[in-house]
Formats: structure tokens, sequence, C-alpha cells
């Protein structure tokens, strides 16, 4: 009988057959040829049929949708998929576990909403805080310049009266400094003429509207005249608005005017 020889590939190839002699060949010999043929050729189509499955196999594979590989579950696997499915404790258990991961993330998303309306509500206070202190500063600011004002302009020495106009001039602005000062001399001769002092005091001051650099004020004074006797005539009661504002950082008297 012939040898077999294995090809790459696995497919089984007879080895070549010696020459027969027609003349020395016995039946015998014949026969057990063409049973070894008969039996090489079965054996390749055995190997061809295989080639063929194994072709049509990877066809379909290849032709079907979202193809992945072939996974055949353990039974040991499939038992316990179908056991945790089966089970309604564990999706109970999976659902509170999620429930419980959105709780948290709320509950996170709440505790920076508070945060960030705590830190926009204390801002808020301290801006108005600053806001009522300049305010408060401010308004202490006008009211003490507005009874200055009315002591300087209401207090007159007529041994001094050049000082004491000086005074007013140095204390006003706008439209009242200038009308003072077109009647400076004036005022300052009928304090001599007169031979008086008068000493003034503010009694109460309120602002009655105010900005950051004006402000306008309502004072209450009084007022006592010395003649050159030194006689005192009786305290006289005022009330007066005065018009300030700010220039050159100091508190200026714009508008005086006495009011019943």
């Amino acid at each position: 009988m012939g040898k077999t020889v294995i090809m790459r590939g696995g497919v089984e190839s007879p080895a070549p057959h010696p020459a027969v002699d027609s003349g020395e060949s016995t039946a015998e010999d014949v026969v057990a040829l063409v049973e070894q043929a008969e039996a090489e050729a079965a054996a390749a189509e055995a190997v061809a049929a295989q080639a063929r499955a194994r072709a049509i196999r990877l066809q379909q594979h290849a032709h079907t949708p979202d193809s992945v590989s072939e996974v055949v579950p353990h039974p040991a696997s499939r038992a316990e998929a179908a056991a945790v499915e089966g089970n309604p404790s564990w999706r109970t258990r999976t659902r509170g576990r999620l429930s419980g991961r959105r709780w948290g993330q709320l509950a996170t998303a709440g505790i920076v909403l508070c945060a960030c309306v705590l830190l926009a509500a204390s801002a808020w206070m301290l801006r108005s805080q600053r806001t009522a202190q300049a305010d408060e500063r401010n308004r202490a600011e006008f009211v003490a310049a507005a009874r200055q004002a009315v002591v300087t302009l209401m207090s007159i020495d007529f041994n001094d009266p050049q000082g004491s106009v000086q005074r007013i001039v140095d204390n006003s602005t706008g439209p009242f400094r200038d009308e003072f000062l077109g009647a400076a001399d004036d005022f300052t001769r009928v304090a001599k003429d007169a031979k008086v002092t008068t000493k003034a005091t503010a009694t109460a001051a309120a602002v009655e509207s105010m900005t950051p650099d004006s402000a306008v004020v309502l004072v209450s004074a009084s007022s006592t005249v010395t003649n050159a006797a030194g006689a005192d005539e009786s305290p006289r009661r005022w009330r007066l608005t005065v018009d300030l504002r700010r220039e050159g950082g100091q508190i200026k008297m714009s508008k005086v005017e006495f009011v019943p």
C-alpha cells in the first residue's frame, strides 16, 4: 500500500505510488490499489465537506448585523443569571442604591445652592451696612457744617467787622458767596455804626435731603445782641434752611433762607 502524506491546510494527499508492472501485477494487487484509492478519495471528500461547512458559517456570520463572537454560556452562568433575574430583592436593592445616589446628588446640589444664597445675602448685608455707615457719616458731617455756618453767619463783632465778613466768605460758595461779597462793605459799615456784638448758637439741626456731595439742613438758632454799653437784649429765636455743598474737601453753604 502507498504512503499518505499530510499537506499544508490539513488535507491529506496520497503519496505517489510506485509504478506497477503490468506483467508482474496480480489481481490482488489491483484490488488493493483500488480500495486504497477509494479510501483516499472518501477522506478527501470529507475534508472538502468540512471546508465548505466552515466557509458557509463564516459567510453567515459576516452577514449578521452587529455580529459578535458567539459565546456559549456555561450552564452555571445561566443558572446564576436566572437566579439573579428571578430574585426581586436584588432588583429592589439595585433601585435603592440608585435612588440613594440620586438623593445624594440632590442633597449636594441643595447644599451648594444654600451656600450661594448665604454668600449673596452676606454680601448684600455687608454692602448695605457700608452704605448705611457712609450715609450716617455724611449726615453727621452736613449737620455739623450747617450748625457752624449759621453761627458764623449770625455772629458779628463791631470791633472786627472785616474778620467777621472774611469768615463768612471763607465758609460760603456759589451765588450766596458772590452776593455777600457784593454787600461786604455795607455790612462792615453797619456793624461799626451800630456798635453791637451778636453771638449766635445753633440749638438743633436736621437733614432734610442729602446726596453724597450736597444737603439741605434745617437749623434752629438763637442770637444775643450786646451793645457798646454792655447791655444784653433778650435772645431771639431763628429757623433757617441751609444749602450745603462739598467743595475742595470742605463743606460750604451755598444758600441760606430764614423760615417762619
